[in-house]
């Protein structure tokens, strides 16, 4: 086993495809798949299941996936330390993050970074804060991004930015700029997937403002925010979003309405593994975060 099969199946994961991969890292598909048949030769066990144009992991490339990353991490920042070269930072990092801080406060951060490091690459995978913070635990990227703060004893979290909720509406419902919740039950809701923080913070407020889940006439519920937008400008229903996003996504179909007596402000986190090794890059873009929060 050398680490080239390694990084190899760690990446086929990453992008579920073998070309993917190819493409990623700048080898062949060939190269890539012979990398494969030879760790899994190797193990005597069989590490992915090919779907189709995807790729996904057996259980028993679950369990080996935990510990291959590890073994990739604990071997670059080996490498770093004996080469006492802490200003090299190369390679690419796997991230994944909630909808609103993808949108508002990722990119900023992956571009001042690769401005200081231009050998690094991302990968950023974009789900709901449930899904984002399993995937950490179960190592599908090394940090998560999401819109609150963790109760897993086995996550770490630093607090990045607040932000609040407010009511995105067609402009075509001509509802005033400021409403009560009250007033706001009266339009058809587009509701969040059932993982989205945003989504459980504004039902937790209005249930103890009296409101239930009963109390909402429910359009749809989508997963893809692309698709809420595209539905508020049609006229489907209002959504709750958060404000940073509304100033971003609002255009001339598009009004931003605040709910007078729902006014807390919501706090995001950046969540990685506790007594789990980061990779170089992973460490070096952990730190410039939190540097940026100073």
């Amino acid at each position: 086993m050398d680490f080239k099969q390694i990084e190899a199946f760690i990446n086929v994961v990453r992008y579920k495809s073998f070309s993917k991969a190819a493409d990623a890292t700048f080898f062949t598909q060939p190269t890539i798949s012979t990398h494969i048949s030879n760790l899994e030769k190797e193990l005597g066990i069989k590490l992915l299941d090919r779907k189709g144009r995807t790729v996904e992991m057996t259980p028993q490339g679950s369990i080996f996936y935990k510990y291959a990353v590890e073994m990739v991490n604990a071997r670059s920042q080996a490498i770093d330390a004996l080469g006492n070269n802490l200003d090299l930072v190369e390679g690419i990092l796997e991230l994944q993050t909630s909808s609103i801080p993808g949108l508002v406060f990722l990119p900023e951060k992956l571009s001042g970074f690769r401005k200081m490091y231009n050998n690094t690459r991302f990968y950023v995978a974009l789900s709901d804060t449930d899904t984002v913070v399993d995937n950490i635990i179960n190592r599908r990227g090394e940090i998560g991004f999401i819109g609150v703060n963790p109760s897993n004893p086995s996550i770490e979290s630093h607090r990045i930015f607040t932000d609040k909720v407010v009511l995105l509406a067609p402009k075509s419902y001509g509802i005033k700029n400021s409403i009560t919740l009250r007033e706001a039950v009266r339009y058809p809701f587009i509701w969040r997937e059932t993982g989205s923080a945003t989504r459980k913070s504004f039902e937790d407020a209005a249930l103890k403002l009296g409101f239930d889940k009963s109390s909402f006439d429910i359009a749809a519920t989508f997963n893809d925010f692309d698709v809420i937008l595209r539905s508020i400008e049609e006229g489907l229903g209002v959504s709750i979003i958060s404000s940073k996003t509304a100033e971003i996504m609002a255009n001339d179909k598009l009004q931003i309405v605040e709910i007078s007596d729902f006014d807390k402000e919501r706090e995001f986190y950046m969540i990685t593994l506790k007594n789990s090794s980061l990779s170089p890059v992973g460490q070096a873009f952990k730190e410039y975060v939190i540097n940026g929060m100073e």
